[in-house]
């Protein structure tokens, strides 16, 4: 069972996308600021029970549920503006901004190259594959929430890291529910190939209903181990990309 910090956290994110008035400044996703709402995870349901008599037998039909041992979930509302502002972060001008549009990304290190940013490649012999993602997170090849069963979709929309344009199912996502338990909130796994590290990016979906049926702009799952009774954390660096 995960521990009640790697349940899900409510999220509000507030950003200024920042454009440098010295020199030609390239757009990247920036660090994100981000309060933490209460940690949750699932009951335990109580067991139903049985009688039993000698000498009968007795046909069974059991289901049940498991707290996953491998993902953290997020979900929450972003809000935030585009400006214009020096190195000083001395601001010049501001939009106002509305309407959530763009990315939130979630990386397991303080240091991302976004010139580096790719889908992640499965299969890669060059690169971190899925086996090897796997491994470091104690997540069995037949577990049937990997890796590769959970990000198994490639229908995600067009966006862009940056500079970097991905076309609409390029790389592999997934699509996290909604309150009537459709797959609605879309999340790509990127890599950064320079520091070797999976990159998770929710795609903003603006006042849309959630899974527990608030006004939600975003959910995403993150890789972490809980296998085996470890309670140790995993920490999370978060940016945002707001589109204009």
């Amino acid at each position: 069972m995960i521990e009640m910090n790697k349940g899900l956290l409510g999220i509000l994110f507030c950003l200024a996308t920042i454009v440098c008035l010295s020199g030609a400044a390239l757009a990247t996703p920036n660090g994100a600021d981000i309060t933490a709402g209460s940690s949750e995870t699932a009951p335990a349901d109580s067991p139903d029970s049985n009688e039993a008599m000698a000498g009968n037998i007795t046909e069974l039909t059991i289901f049940g549920y498991s707290t996953t041992q491998s993902w953290q979930g997020y979900f929450g509302n972003v809000s935030g503006t585009i400006q214009l502002a020096d190195a000083n972060d001395k601001v010049m001008y501001n939009w106002s901004k509305v309407n959530a549009e763009g990315e939130v990304y979630a990386v397991n290190q303080s240091t991302v190259s976004w010139s580096s940013i790719e889908c992640f490649n499965f299969t890669s012999t060059t690169e971190l594959n899925v086996t090897g993602l796997e491994s470091a997170y104690n997540i069995a090849p037949d577990d049937v929430d990997g890796v590769d069963e959970t990000f198994n979709l490639n229908n995600h929309p067009a966006f862009a890291v940056g500079t970097i344009s991905f076309n609409s199912g390029e790389c592999h996502n997934t699509k996290l529910f909604n309150n009537a338990g459709v797959g609605t909130f879309d999340e790509v796994l990127l890599y950064d190939s320079t520091n070797d590290i999976p990159v998770f990016a929710s795609i903003l979906s603006d006042n849309t209903t959630g899974f527990n049926d608030a006004s939600t702009d975003f959910e995403m799952l993150v890789l972490e181990d809980g296998h085996n009774g470890d309670s140790s954390t995993t920490t999370y660096y978060f940016y945002i990309e707001l589109n204009a």
